[in-house]
């Protein structure tokens, strides 16, 4: 069974990604980045390759999808409390991300929502799950 994720996403500019998601908290692996890409490390199983629109192309005979017309995936991040739902969320808009959705409050499940620099839709969501049932 895999172990760790990879997300592939391209960006515009990367320096400007890697401003925005250090801004968040976010650190970067050096071994894997170069001005072609950037690892985003998200937890220690958790990766965002961040890859510069040209060398994406290199991975795809798809046309790349403009993020900020169209959703091409949404990345849902698990967070363990409400208040880290809102801190996230508000660093995201706060270093220049987009609202993407309004609030999501269902009593035992919490989450907010913003696109970053280039479109990419990300959601931030608690859960609890004892009660849930």
């Amino acid at each position: 069974m895999p172990k760790k994720i990879f997300v592939n996403l391209p960006v515009k500019d990367l320096d400007r990604s890697i401003a925005f998601f250090t801004e968040l908290g976010f650190s970067f692996d050096s071994q894997f980045t170069d001005e072609n890409a950037s690892c985003l490390v998200i937890s220690d199983d958790i990766y965002a390759m961040l890859l510069v629109e040209p060398y994406f192309r290199t991975f795809t005979k798809k046309d790349i999808a403009d993020a900020t017309t169209s959703t091409e995936a949404i990345l849902c991040l698990g967070v363990d409390s409400r208040q880290e739902v809102d801190e996230l969320a508000d660093k995201a808009l706060a270093a220049g991300g987009q609202p993407a959705m309004d609030s999501n409050d269902q009593g035992f499940m919490y989450g907010r929502s913003f696109q970053d620099p280039d479109g990419h839709h990300w959601e931030v969501m608690y859960m609890d799950i004892a009660s849930a049932s």
